[in-house]
């Protein structure tokens, strides 16, 4: 069985689809369920909530409210409740295609060996336009991903993104949960999360594999193309590193840190190249993503996280 888990915080207009679009997948009920988790919304998400179990008796669905704040914690009840063999985590405004149930069940079957994974996710931009920053080095700034048409694992530090990734029940059960020291935690944008539990998986060896078929749509408010989303995002991660490496030692920060330095190398480098091509707004929103990282990561008691 495949366990659906939806953690939640304060998004009554997308909740309703969100989960409308994973009860039209067609998919035999007894083979999946659903798990929402609430985590202390103060809108209108249980009763979006209660309607949608109404309309679908045929579901197995299950509502939970996990009272300790942050993405975290809500992750880790959810993976508490789940029964299912594999565990599926999606986003709140994550829109499912109609054969993503059909088509996951098929590639675990196929890759067996598969300990977590991840699946294509396509951006829904509310303005209705893509911000002139985006491009194939900025999609993560919006919780998307496109690999390319084919099967691959993924590698040297790259994972799935929360909005459409999932995990062997098995593979959890051998390593903790998600970190609670990192997450988003009601507005804040910490991060950090999912690459350190994908980061343990890899470690002991297990194999995370992208799954170009198994697509969501993911609903981007235009909130989060501004350069103040930039600024903050990017903070946000640099602080997640600082505290994911001191948390590992001296040495580990330290490697950080000079990485954090190549990584300036190569985002002068796209600088230059964006602005000959014409499309100096990447080249700049590249610069001012890595300056704000290096701000967290090097100084982080300077910031208001």
């Amino acid at each position: 069985m495949i366990s659906i888990v939806v953690c939640t915080y304060n998004r009554d207009m997308f909740i309703r689809t969100a989960l409308e679009k994973i009860a039209a997948c067609g998919f035999p009920p007894r083979e999946y369920e659903i798990i929402l988790v609430d985590n202390n919304r103060s809108d209108s998400t249980a009763s979006e909530c209660a309607a949608f179990a109404e309309a679908h008796p045929e579901v197995r669905y299950r509502y939970f409210l996990e009272t300790s704040q942050g993405l975290s914690y809500a992750r880790n009840r959810g993976i508490a409740e789940a029964e299912g063999d594999v565990i599926v985590f999606l986003d709140d405004d994550s829109f499912v295609e109609p054969d993503f149930l059909r088509r996951l069940s098929a590639r675990l079957d196929e890759y067996p060996d598969a300990a977590a994974f991840g699946g294509r996710i396509d951006p829904i931009f509310e303005s209705g336009k893509a911000p002139d920053w985006l491009c194939k080095w900025t999609l993560s700034w919006v919780s998307a991903i496109d690999r390319g048409p084919e099967v691959s694992l993924f590698s040297g530090g790259k994972y799935p993104i929360g909005a459409n990734m999932g995990f062997r029940a098995s593979t959890l059960k051998g390593i903790p949960g998600f970190d609670t020291s990192l997450g988003r935690t009601g507005k804040n944008m910490l991060g950090g999360e999912e690459k350190e539990i994908f980061g343990r998986i890899s470690a002991s060896g297990g194999k995370i594999y992208y799954f170009p078929d198994v697509r969501v749509g993911h609903v981007i408010p235009e909130r989060r193309t501004t350069r103040e989303y930039i600024v903050r995002f990017a903070q946000g991660i640099g602080y997640s590193e600082y505290v994911r490496c001191k948390r590992k030692g001296g040495a580990a920060l330290l490697r950080r840190r000079f990485s954090e330095l190549v990584k300036w190398g190569a985002t002068l480098l796209l600088w230059v190249v964006y602005l000959f091509r014409g499309r100096p707004a990447c080249g700049n929103a590249l610069a001012l993503f890595r300056w704000n990282v290096s701000r967290g990561l090097y100084f982080p008691d300077t910031l208001k996280i």
